[in-house]
């Protein structure tokens, strides 16, 4: 059926119902003498006529009724099927996969969680908590958020979450036994304790600035664990110096049992230059924007940093790169998955 087709065939229904080429015309929002002429050429082109016309009334011709009897169901069936997919999309459901580190779901995804429940009562959340930077999409998750540094080039970030800061901290009975650090440089002195994230064979090099100026620390310690949790942990008991976000340790900072440590050495990023953020990143081609960006936006602000070298030996410079260690949720390269691990009509989440 041609474009012009199905849109003769709609006129001719709407004046058959309305009984009035008038009516018709307003409901199609077009004028009567332009609708006259679509009915005419439409019947032209079928070779038959369809509509009985007076100075007082229009009523359908034999073959005009057969062909209403036809058509209204197709155009019923038609109208009901547009009807159920704008629905579909307004009302998303299904099984939406999310992965991200525990202290994300904590801080960023549960205070979310009841609001989420009641904007979108149809989609099962699965929430897993992941410390690794694996392919979330190979993995089979439709969304993930990350304390990464980098963004896929096929992604694109958004901000769901504040500007963090991250410190150093240590419990009161640990410095008054080893005394405090007064510089980064000064952690080489003292035992500290380990990050590694999960897959990786190498710890985490614990990032300062002063100045503008930004470098890498390599500490060494006799605890090496996967869990910040552990770490935090681990440091409240006394065992060493740990680095975490600030943000995340407030209940441990507010009470007392850790201490916060170099403080003049862990700035806040604010503004263009402003590299801890928590971003939602999805594929460039997806038009649809996640809840949680809608929950709380953020504008996206990816920028290079320069980590120039240390003079510690021990210390490691970090090269010339853009680095956003953020929190980032990433959506899959497909709108809609069905089947296993997860089915979500994404729609206008």
């Amino acid at each position: 059926m041609r474009g012009s087709d199905f849109a003769d065939v709609r006129a001719f229904v709407s004046v058959a119902e309305q009984g009035s080429f008038a009516r018709a015309a307003g409901q199609l929002a077009v004028s009567p003498s332009a609708l006259s002429q679509t009915i005419r050429g439409f019947e032209e082109r079928l070779g038959v006529r369809l509509f009985n016309r007076t100075t007082r009334s229009t009523s359908l011709t034999e073959a005009g009724a057969r062909l209403l009897a036809r058509m209204q169901p197709l155009l019923a069936e038609f109208d009901a099927a547009l009807e159920d997919a704008a629905e579909n999309q307004e009302k998303p459901s299904g099984t939406l996969r999310v992965c991200a580190p525990q202290m994300a779901i904590i801080h960023l995804l549960q205070p979310m969680l009841g609001v989420f429940q009641q904007r979108y009562p149809d989609v099962v959340l699965d929430l897993t908590s992941d410390e690794s930077l694996g392919d979330i999409v190979a993995r089979g998750f439709d969304a993930g958020i990350r304390l990464g540094e980098h963004v896929d080039q096929d992604m694109v970030a958004v901000r769901v979450g504040p500007d963090l800061r991250q410190i150093a901290v240590a419990s009161p009975e640990y410095l008054e036994k080893h005394g405090v650090p007064h510089t980064p440089h000064d952690l080489h002195d003292h035992r500290c304790i380990n990050w590694r994230r999960a897959g990786q064979t190498s710890v985490y090099n614990w990032e300062f600035a002063k100045d503008g100026q930004w470098f890498d620390v390599s500490v060494k310690g006799t605890l090496i664990v996967n869990d910040c949790a552990v770490a935090l942990q681990a440091a409240t008991d006394g065992l060493g110096i740990t680095v975490w976000t600030e943000d995340w340790m407030g209940p441990q900072l507010r009470s007392g049992r850790l201490v916060p440590l170099l403080q003049e050495w862990s700035p806040f990023f604010q503004g263009s230059t402003s590299i801890t953020r928590a971003a939602l990143a999805c594929p460039q081609h997806c038009a649809h924007s996640s809840t949680w960006s809608k929950a709380s936006r953020w504008e996206q602000a990816p920028h290079a940093r320069n980590f120039p070298r240390c003079s510690h030996p021990d210390c490691r410079p970090t090269a010339n790169e853009s680095k956003r260690p953020d929190c980032l949720i990433r959506k899959s390269s497909t709108d809609s998955i069905t089947g296993p691990p997860g089915s979500i009509r994404i729609g206008n989440l």
